[in-house]
């Protein structure tokens, strides 16, 4: 393992190892007996403590020991010394079993849990740490011990960031000790501990720091991989923000005599709506939050009588998400043609929108939009030049402070590569480009470096294959931040659908195929398209796409969508009635591995029609360990049209299985269904 080479064995070690394993094997057979009669003598715990010595690593024995512990405390003739000699033993047997093994789960969670009980001293716990840290100081087990007992002693985290950097200080390669410093940094820094705010002053001290590290040896990541942490303190927000809506701020939507919506103002052209009565009100924050409400969210209008429900658009069931949406059920509304009613939508005025991390939204922002009842249709005149996204009242920028340390640090970078072909210097000066153009700054120039953060990533994909997939990612969230960055670098991309028999306008298709797009991004400029082409990409995943509740129609052919699973965000969108996925990889593996490496919506908090589901296997006699993947899929949705040719699950038996799922199929793989 890890590249050390295996040894023959002499006659008489095979014969040594022999007797050890049979050993082994009788103290574990008397441990097993002991544990299912939940014998906790003396005895038995001796033999316990045996066997962990000699395999530090079995969870199951340090849960009997455990039970035995908890078991004794329960006894009323228990005194406190007698307790604190039965957990003092605990701590003498997990020391032994850590001097077998120092990386052992088993062992330290054991440790904590037995401090925890409050009867142990903790004053020798420091010592021990240093004993085992000189052992191997890059212990990450040890280092996540020395926080748990840092806790304890109330040792404060200034004084564990002096340790850090002395640990630093004499091994710059100590990646754990890093990563330590990264949480106590940021510790300090929410909570605005004296002497570490602003947070850009502190941060600059920790770039020159880590310069040191990366600058002496340019191939030793640790310092990298904390230089990357630091680009993100410098750049992110903590609160939380909206950062885009629909309607958008200042949007003009005509609803039409046949309850068809026309919009105009913030989108890049007028397009007619589908034809559902229901309008979509979503909120796009740049973090998941959780508290959306009536009393959150004020909305104002004449044409309300009732407070608008709020829905997170989570696909794990979640109640912490980046997308929100009401529902404005217009058909149901009593409304007077030809008046136009105002929407304002307000938030941060109260407390309660938090995100996932604990900041609260604290930022007022406002949203108003237009809605005019029309007997006919009528052109609008107004039409607004602008970006795609939502006008927010005042979006924080980030200080001058932090751009000019940004700065900086490009132009180090910029010099570093001129002498040195580092891969993960390329990355890095990558991810200061795009966080510099991100900044939501008035001097930046937003966009300016994108074509210089491409060639970086297209020159990692080549130098570096085996992360081939990352910087493939990472390529496509650049490009399509481009695209969607502005009125005129999205038109190119625009065709406008009219039949000629229409009296009103048509639909605008975003055309985004051949792009060789693996992975979606900048959904929040997006939110007003209705028909959506990603065909002949590399997508393997569409996450994101269900903050898109106004699409209509979604073009996903030739793609290498392995499942599926990876179509979850879909079931999220009220209005799709076209879905084409047909040749894609569906079916063709027989594992879906992104589901263990992935967040799955196919968990057991979805509701499942079981008895549904059954009815429909047995009635056309299928397998349901096949078919229960798309059902849980389709079930909810109202496809009128779907393409499916061209995966390895598209055959005769699936066609029929899925036409019973959708009964208001009327098109499957170009076949008039009627």
């Amino acid at each position: 393992m890890h590249g050390r080479p295996r040894n023959v064995l002499k006659e008489e070690d095979t014969a040594a190892l022999s007797a050890k394993a049979e050993k082994l094997r009788l103290l574990q057979s008397h441990f097993l007996a002991n544990h299912h009669n939940r014998i906790y003598t003396k005895e038995a715990l001796e033999e316990n403590a045996k066997l962990l010595e000699n395999n530090p690593e079995w969870h199951t024995a340090w849960n009997y020991r455990k039970l035995a512990v908890e078991s004794f405390l329960t006894d009323s003739h228990s005194d406190p010394e007698t307790v604190k000699s039965v957990l003092d033993e605990e701590l003498r047997v997990v020391e032994n079993a850590l001097r077998k093994n120092f990386k052992s789960y088993g062992a330290w969670h054991h440790r904590k849990w037995v401090l925890s009980k409050g009867h142990s001293s903790i004053d020798k716990e420091l010592r021990l740490l240093a004993a085992f840290q000189k052992a191997d100081a890059r212990n990450f087990h040890a280092w996540n011990y020395r926080r748990f007992v840092t806790t304890l002693m109330k040792i404060p985290d200034e004084e564990e960031l002096k340790y850090t950097e002395e640990v630093i200080g004499a091994n710059f390669s100590n990646y754990s000790a890093w990563h330590n410093r990264s949480i106590l940094l940021s510790n300090l820094l929410k909570r605005k501990a004296e002497g570490y705010f602003p947070k850009e002053i502190v941060l600059e001290g920790e770039f020159e720091l880590v310069h040191n590290a990366i600058f002496t040896d340019p191939d030793d990541q640790s310092g990298w991989f904390y230089h990357l942490w630091l680009i993100d303190q410098m750049v992110k927000i903590d609160a939380p923000l909206l950062v885009s809506s629909w309607p958008s701020h200042g949007l003009n939507i005509t609803l039409q005599g046949n309850k068809c919506l026309h919009g105009s103002g913030l989108s890049v052209l007028n397009s007619t709506l589908p034809n559902t009565g229901t309008l979509p009100i979503i909120l796009y924050f740049n973090q998941a939050v959780e508290g959306i409400d009536s009393s959150t969210v004020n909305v104002k209008s004449e044409l309300l009588n009732g407070d608008l429900v709020w829905k997170p658009l989570s696909t794990n069931n979640s109640n912490n998400a980046q997308v929100w949406v009401a529902y404005l059920n217009i058909g149901n509304l009593d409304v007077q043609r030809s008046k136009t009613y105002v929407i304002e939508i307000n938030l941060g005025h109260s407390k309660g929108i938090v995100s996932s991390n604990g900041y609260d939204y604290g930022h007022a922002s406002r949203v108003t939009f237009e809605l005019c009842i029309q007997s006919a249709y009528t052109e609008s005149v107004e039409q607004q030049d602008g970006k795609i996204t939502s006008e927010i009242d005042h979006i924080p920028t980030t200080s001058g402070r932090c751009e000019e340390a940004i700065v900086n640090e490009i132009s180090q970078f910029r010099d570093l590569l001129s002498e040195i072909d580092c891969k993960i210097g390329k990355l890095t000066l990558a991810r200061l480009l795009t966080a510099l153009d991100s900044m939501p700054s008035p001097r930046a120039n937003n966009m300016v470096h994108t074509e210089e953060i491409l060639q970086l990533y297209d020159d990692l994909m080549r130098l570096d294959p085996t992360h081939y997939l990352y910087y493939k990612d990472e390529h496509s969230l650049v490009l399509l931040r481009q695209i969607t960055s502005s009125r005129e670098s999205l038109l190119p991309y625009c065709y406008y659908k009219k039949d000629a028999t229409e009296a009103v306008p048509g639909y605008v298709c975003l055309r985004l195929q051949n792009l060789s797009l693996s992975r979606m991004g900048s959904i929040e400029n997006l939110l007003w398209v209705q028909m959506l082409d990603l065909s002949h990409n590399q997508l393997r995943s569409i996450e994101g796409l269900e903050a898109m509740q106004l699409l209509s129609c979604l073009n996903l052919s030739h793609n290498k969508l392995g499942s599926f699973n990876a179509l979850g965000p879909l079931r999220l969108i009220k209005s799709l009635k076209v879905l084409d996925i047909s040749y894609n990889e569906i079916g063709s593996h027989t594992i879906d591995t992104r589901r263990y490496l992935c967040s799955s919506p196919l968990c057991h908090t979805e509701e499942f029609a079981w008895d549904q589901f059954e009815t429909l296997t047995d009635s056309i006699h299928i397998s349901a360990a096949k078919f229960w993947e798309p059902f849980l899929i389709f079930q909810s949705m109202k496809l009128t049209q779907l393409d499916i040719k061209g995966n390895a699950v598209a055959d005769e038996i699936f066609g029929s299985f899925i036409i019973r799922v959708l009964p208001t199929l009327k098109w499957l793989d170009e076949e008039d269904l009627s």
